[in-house]
């Protein structure tokens, strides 16, 4: 994934706290709405140097996730989404994998399962599957299909989804941006694809 260094020598974040209380509110707003301001922040933050450590820098990015801002704002405020943080916290600290770890929550009988960084894609796949999940079967998407789905994405974002080996991923994104189909979007490190 494309990172900008730089953020960690000149004006990093005092800490992750605020963020990952701001996700917590955001899922007030319902899972995609969660999803959407998650993946607003790690760009934010990592694509873009953004200090997003303070209330009105979060509620903006808020608004840039296509979230109700004002009701945003109430639960960022609000001592149930702080409560809700020091639960998850605390559960965290119990676990005895590196982080940043998953849990996956169980559904329809399924058993939550935690899943760390250093787990590889069938362990991951076999917690899905323990925690309710269907393999659905479907092939893989095409390039704008995953952008479709999933919104801005990086190249590697686009290999891994797409299942394209190599190179494939970045040939596919830039074959599809001479057409005027998708656009770069340039970052210190790499790129993101949005569809144009």
């Amino acid at each position: 994934m494309p990172v900008d260094p730089r953020i960690w020598a000149n004006g990093a974040p005092r800490s992750s706290y605020p963020a990952c209380i701001a996700v917590l509110a955001a899922l007030e707003q319902g899972a995609d709405a969660g999803a959407r301001y998650l993946r607003v922040l790690r760009e934010g933050l990592m694509c873009r140097r953004r200090k997003l450590d303070g209330p009105e820098a979060l509620i903006e990015e808020a608004r840039g996730a296509g979230l109700d801002a004002e009701r945003f704002r109430i639960d960022l405020e609000s001592n149930a989404t702080l409560e809700a943080f020091a639960r998850d916290l605390e559960e965290t600290r119990s676990i005895s994998l590196p982080l940043p770890a998953l849990r996956l929550v169980g559904t329809d009988g399924g058993e939550d399962r935690w899943v760390g960084p250093c787990d590889g894609y069938e362990a991951w796949r076999a917690a899905a599957i323990a925690a309710g999940a269907s393999p659905s079967g479907a092939a893989y998407p095409d390039v704008p299909g995953a952008l479709e789905r999933f919104g801005r994405m990086a190249t590697a974002e686009l290999q891994a989804v797409c299942d394209l080996p190599g190179p494939r991923a970045g040939a596919e994104a830039w074959r599809l941006a001479s057409e005027w189909r998708l656009k770069r979007v340039p970052v210190l490190a790499g790129e993101l694809w949005e569809l144009a």
